[in-house]
């Protein structure tokens, strides 16, 4: 009897797994571009701005992006991924691109620089702190945003942007500091450090 227990056994084993015909589930909704373009068009914007700075190349990588996915719908298993992985190289190779361009679109910031004689991989890790710091921008309250925008893009000193704040000098100190220490934080958290 064990024998028999043993034959059926390797004849299961040996015989193929036989082939689900339909990969969506009972229950469980297709997923269509449409629903991937709705689901994932706003972050990848974010991500493609945190990274170029310029709304308007980011809203074109993003679209270039999409007509790809358009292009190879059938070849890709993870919509997700392949977006987000599309727009960080194609938001990459308009840096790399365009590193020599000067941005001068109202914004007041110079774009991520690369220098020429970092190694391939110090780049990466250059350009994703850059993004990283964007990103920490964006999700900043609009009053701590203007404090660094004033600070460090124009560049003023705490007496000036007491001046066109209202806020006293020391509220602009103290601010300021807790805003750093919470951007080193998240950048050590991210795997950052002072020489990103």
């Amino acid at each position: 009897m064990t024998q028999t227990c043993q034959t059926r056994r390797m004849r299961l084993l040996l015989e193929p797994t036989s082939r689900v015909n339909d990969p969506v589930a009972p229950g469980v909704s297709e997923i269509t571009l449409q629903s991937v373009f709705e689901s994932e068009e706003t972050a990848l914007l974010h991500y493609a701005f945190s990274l170029v700075g310029r709304r308007a190349v980011a809203e074109e990588i993003v679209q270039e992006v999409f007509l790809q996915l358009h292009k190879n719908w059938d070849d890709v298993d993870c919509p997700k991924a392949w977006l987000i992985r599309s727009v960080r190289n194609r938001a990459f190779k308009h840096l790399r691109d365009h590193k020599r361009e000067v941005l001068n679109d109202g914004d007041n910031h110079s774009p991520p620089s690369v220098d020429e004689e970092e190694s391939p991989e110090a780049s990466l890790v250059h350009l994703e702190a850059i993004g990283a710091v964007r990103q920490f921008m964006e999700e900043l309250d609009e009053p701590d945003r203007e404090l660094v925008k004033l600070k460090y893009f124009e560049d003023l000193k705490y007496r000036e942007i007491s001046t066109q704040t209202g806020l006293n000098i020391g509220n602009v100190g103290y601010r300021l500091h807790h805003i750093l220490k919470e951007l080193a934080a998240r950048l050590r958290k991210l795997g950052f450090d002072e020489k990103s």
